[in-house]
């Protein structure tokens, strides 16, 4: 259906924008971290959209960048999760932090980053910790999506914060294979950071 738009903005509250492309205007609901992101009334923005069908309305949904649509789009085949609330997750963090709370079962900073409940959130990493790892494929990072999983599961065990492996994952040279090698190669980059 209406897989992108690129328009100016003619009007913008806080729950939606207005988007003219080609002379007509689409409503584009969009959650509070993308509409932060967005210009002000008179700019232009390109969307990667997702247009939910109901008996009752036809909504768009705005994202970004694609991973964050793909994200949504697994958020909304578990039972009991809308589209709005599907936006309200991502607008509580990052795609990336989402992905790792999902993957490493932490059903805790799930909860507490998307504003939404335990139960919720356990079976959000119930119904996704497998499919997960597909996202994000082709995006032209550095290593598969999990190959990076993995490594940052084996940071954390070892005691180091998500934010610190995937910072690490970065100085990782590209030539270096297996994850084995990346994780003791991570290793290093960290000892040197914290002076050891």
């Amino acid at each position: 259906m209406i897989s992108s738009l690129e328009g100016k903005i003619t009007l913008k509250t806080e729950k939606y924008i207005i988007l003219e492309v080609g002379n007509v205007g689409y409503k584009v609901f969009c959650g509070e971290k993308t509409l932060s992101k967005i210009p002000q009334i008179g700019g232009s923005v390109k969307l990667f959209t997702y247009l939910s069908v109901k008996e009752t309305a036809w909504d768009l949904f705005g994202f970004f960048t694609l991973a964050e649509l793909e994200l949504f789009e697994l958020l909304i085949q578990i039972s009991g999760i809308g589209p709005k609330t599907a936006a309200g997750i991502l607008s509580g963090a990052s795609v990336e932090d989402l992905q790792e709370a999902i993957v490493l079962g932490d059903e805790t900073i799930l909860a507490r980053v998307s504003g939404i409940g335990k139960k919720v959130a356990q079976k959000i990493v119930i119904e996704l910790k497998s499919k997960i790892k597909k996202l994000a494929k082709g995006s032209g990072d550095k290593f598969s999506v999990a190959d990076e999983i993995e490594i940052i599961d084996a940071l954390v065990v070892l005691g180091y914060k998500i934010s610190e492996a995937r910072e690490a994952i970065k100085q990782v040279p590209q030539d270096v294979k297996g994850v084995e090698n990346r994780v003791r190669e991570a290793l290093r980059g960290l000892g040197k950071k914290n002076g050891k």
